[in-house]
């Protein structure tokens, strides 16, 4: 062998050994974007289970509230539907109209000593709260993991391999601009 073919088959060997590498970074980041989204389902899950015993407990004490505690279940049966067809944009939708529903339903207990006094709503407020809070950290390692998995199969030579090996890019779970927004208060209470 000459030293010219040794030489080429050096790089061969390189350039090879440096696309297995580029290949398992992506697979690793496409993973990540999965394993993200599995934590945030399992919260969603878990609420989704906690719902309607949240609203049966309040139905019993809130006999006028019942558009109130129509809108959370609606709002909670299009979130299990977004969930469950994978639709991250659906999800994000539904999602605000569930917080907003529930924002809802906790502001109108406020009008209700006996309820608030309940050891079963204050037990289910306090799981959903903490629930709520999960998602919202799980929701932002989300989208970090989307964020990185979507820069990096746009990023050359990356683009080269995801789109040899069909890499998809994952959409952002985001939520309206009135979640992000300041409460009314005077909406909820007036």
């Amino acid at each position: 062998m000459s030293l010219g073919s040794v030489a080429v088959l050096v790089v061969i060997v390189l350039l090879a050994g440096y696309a297995v590498q580029l290949y398992n970074a992506l697979v690793r980041l496409k993973h990540g974007v999965t394993k993200a989204w599995s934590n945030i389902d399992v919260l969603l899950r878990q609420r989704h289970d906690e719902l309607p015993k949240l609203v049966e407990t309040c139905r019993q004490y809130m006999q006028h509230e019942r558009n109130t505690l129509e809108a959370v279940v609606a709002a909670r049966s299009a979130v299990a539907r977004a969930r469950e067809q994978g639709d991250v944009a659906a999800l994000g939708r539904a999602e605000s109209g569930l917080r907003a529903g529930l924002g809802q339903l906790f502001a109108v207990a406020e009008n209700y000593p006996q309820l608030r006094a309940n050891e079963s709503f204050q037990h289910l407020q306090a799981r959903i709260t903490g629930l709520e809070n999960g998602i919202a950290d799980r929701r932002e390692l989300y989208n970090e993991a989307v964020n990185l998995n979507n820069v990096r199969i746009e990023q050359f030579p990356d683009v080269l391999l995801a789109r040899l090996f069909a890499f998809r890019s994952a959409e952002l779970l985001q939520f309206s601009e009135a979640e992000k927004s300041d409460v009314d208060l005077k909406q909820l209470f007036g």
